[in-house]
């Protein structure tokens, strides 16, 4: 099970068997507008063949977290403390020769938007055979074969026509598993997929997620899964870990979060999902409010303006003064007693839910 740790300790000892171990992460961008605080104190480790998935609205800090992981920031405007090891090797600080031997290779990802990461200049081929040429010293005739190979294992129809074509001669679901190839073509031991499945219809996710749940099977790779779609975490991770304004708010396994939330930006995400069993009448119960700006963040609990329960946690203001900390282990970083989520969550929430 992927193992997660306490946010604010930056100096927890790894895991054994931890390949990723991220701590005490923090990324700032300096604009004009002031210092933007993406990220604010990050921890968490992920095993080998463990997929960790990473939820939350946009502008939550998922993205931010795993481009600094691959060290794709510009180092000019952005500031990255802490530390992320990988197998053994710290990638903050790392000159970029390392960590561009690192990318592709050891740690790949898939992009978003498939139709702007592929370049429309070049054929799917020759991008997906580019990598793999540049890390394995291979021959033109070798990568080309890899690279109709792994259109073949992405399940890219006639393979060796199709290694030819450009992006624009591609469906939305066949890029998406052409990204997937390249990805893959060098057997990265970490993979990190950034909303796979957007904009596709709901075959071809169910598709997509297939691919990558066989695929890390026969490579072993560990997976970070970013989403707003708590479906396809539900579907695809081992654990769960909750964002909110840059920070972890809970985290656990994916069966503990998703059927007993504790904290209630999660009880929010989890209410606003559509459902098969309720009234096809009843509207959707959106989470009031808007996500903060990271620029003049609120005091405190981030989340409280937005929450419906802090008349309940002890002491005038507190969550508008006292930021919680998340402890150790399976927990939710509120001021609320466990006594009192459970009793919301029975009384308030599953209702809700059903």
């Amino acid at each position: 099970m992927t193992t997660l740790t306490q946010t604010e300790d930056a100096k927890a000892p790894t895991g054994s068997d931890a390949f990723l171990s991220v701590r005490d992460l923090r990324v700032q961008f300096s604009t004009e507008d002031g210092i933007v605080k993406a990220v604010d104190g990050l921890s968490f480790d992920l095993e080998r063949g463990k997929t960790l998935g990473i939820v939350g609205e946009s502008g939550s800090g998922k993205s931010v977290t795993n481009l600094s992981i691959l060290g794709l920031h510009n180092r000019k405007a952005t500031s990255v403390e802490g530390s992320m090891m990988l197998d053994g090797q710290e990638l903050n600080g790392a000159s970029e020769r390392d960590l561009e031997q690192l990318r592709g290779n050891k740690m790949a990802m898939i992009f978003q938007d498939s139709l702007t990461a592929l370049s429309p200049y070049y054929t799917v081929g020759r991008q997906i055979s580019e990598p793999f040429r540049k890390h394995t010293g291979a021959s033109k005739g070798e990568s080309r074969a890899r690279a109709i190979e792994m259109l073949g294992k992405v399940g890219i129809p006639d393979p060796k026509n199709r290694v030819d074509d450009y992006p624009h001669q591609f469906s939305g679901g066949m890029r998406q598993r052409a990204m997937i190839a390249m990805s893959l073509v060098c057997n990265p031991e970490l993979l990190i997929a950034d909303e796979p499945t957007t904009a596709l219809d709901v075959t071809v996710q169910a598709q997509i997620l297939d691919l990558l749940k066989d695929l890390q099977q026969e490579f072993g790779s560990a997976i970070i899964m970013i989403t707003h779609d708590l479906g396809v975490v539900a579907n695809m991770a081992d654990d769960l870990l909750v964002m909110y304004a840059g920070r972890a708010v809970e985290r656990g396994s994916v069966r503990e979060v998703l059927k007993a939330g504790q904290h209630p930006y999660t009880w929010g995400l989890l209410g606003s999902m559509p459902r098969l069993s309720a009234d096809v009448n009843e509207p959707l119960r959106p989470i009031p409010g808007s996500p903060p700006s990271l620029l003049n963040p609120p005091s405190g609990c981030a989340f409280h303006p937005r929450c419906e329960f802090p008349s309940l946690v002890a002491g005038d203001g507190k969550c508008s003064t006292l930021r919680p900390e998340l402890p150790t282990g399976r927990a939710a970083a509120c001021h609320l007693t466990a006594e009192q989520k459970q009793q919301v969550f029975i009384e308030t929430i599953q209702p809700r839910l059903v």
